[in-house]
């Protein structure tokens, strides 16, 4: 057994006891949810969300989003709405997020908000994640378990690969299955669309009757009101071009669909399916060294919403 993977930690009873025993002593600990994994710490911690924005070398203007198993929790730590209730009845557990106005008394460390007045919460569908958050009994910080603007983890090695040296340890719960991180929906000010996701927008508006107001891309260094807003993100150590139908011959094609490509994301053009495999081929291609990548055309609907605001995250300028 290598070092590496002696900090792979069963999933099973005793496994998420330690888990949770190693975030009452303000450890990380990375856990799988149903989208990437998350590197989790004691929310209610200073000194623990502290090692979070360290680990990762996250922004600290940049906030984080809050675990919980229940919906129960949610409720004792903001302001709950009618919003907030219809969505919740929908989608949670699952890939939706909530950003609403933060409780005075919640006992929520302020590195997580990034001094802001509103939280970001999600009770997560993994069962996994489920057993850790209840063995854990209070509320979890866990941006994704990657240094920061690095490509998101879906499998265990993918963390081990980014933060080994600066994390205590890592919950195997095998491969995320939507692969993308959750749909960020801001409640504080009428539903806004603040970071597409696991869950189509054209899904929520049709559970709250409305249309859900959009925040745009905002530059890296100014202030963020949710997480994964920063211009540059999720990317891979290669350049990349999107849109590409025919490859330059220099480049990995990463296909999609028809255009079958080096790599295909989904050759039945599911986008499940392509959402699933986004990171872990994004992944392989920095193990393969891929120097230039072109992506083909990802149609605009649905989850397709999402994979190309990760995909022009990835492909943004970099400092």
């Amino acid at each position: 057994m290598s070092d590496l993977t002696k900090m792979l930690i069963n999933p099973d009873l005793s496994g998420c006891e330690r888990a949770a025993s190693i975030w009452r002593d303000s450890g990380l600990v990375a856990m799988p949810t149903e989208t990437v994994y998350g590197l989790g710490a004691d929310a209610r911690n200073d000194r623990a969300v502290a090692r979070i924005y360290e680990a990762k070398g996250r922004p600290s203007f940049n906030p984080l989003i809050v675990h919980l198993a229940d919906a129960a929790m949610a409720r004792d730590l903001v302001h709950w709405n009618d919003h907030a209730e219809q969505l919740a009845n929908a989608f949670w557990p699952g890939p939706l997020t909530l950003v609403l106005p933060l409780k005075p008394d919640a006992g929520i460390s302020p590195l997580v908000t990034a001094g802001k007045d509103t939280l970001a919460i999600r009770v997560p569908q993994h069962p996994v994640a489920h057993a850790l958050l209840s063995a854990f009994g209070g509320p979890v910080a866990a941006p994704s378990a990657n240094p920061s603007g690095k490509i998101s983890p879906t499998l265990p090695e993918h963390v081990l690969d980014g933060l080994s040296e600066r994390i205590q340890a890592v919950v195997d719960g095998g491969a995320c299955g939507v692969g993308l991180e959750s749909t960020i929906v801001g409640l504080f000010d009428g539903p806004c669309l603040l970071r597409p996701g696991g869950v189509p927008a054209e899904a929520i508006e049709a559970t709250l009757d409305v249309s859900l107001t959009k925040e745009t891309i905002t530059e890296t260094g100014e202030a963020v009101s949710a997480p994964g807003q920063l211009l540059s993100h999720y990317a891979p150590k290669g350049t990349m071009r999107l849109n590409v139908i025919e490859a330059e011959p220099h480049e990995v094609h990463l296909g999609f669909g028809d255009i079958e490509g080096t790599m295909n994301l989904s050759p039945a053009g599911d986008m499940a399916e392509a959402a699933a495999n986004l990171f872990r081929f994004m992944h392989d291609l920095d193990a393969q060294g891929a120097q230039a990548i072109a992506v083909a055309p990802i149609p605009m609907t649905g989850l397709g919403v999402a994979i190309n605001d990760r995909l022009a995250r990835a492909a943004a300028p970099r400092d």
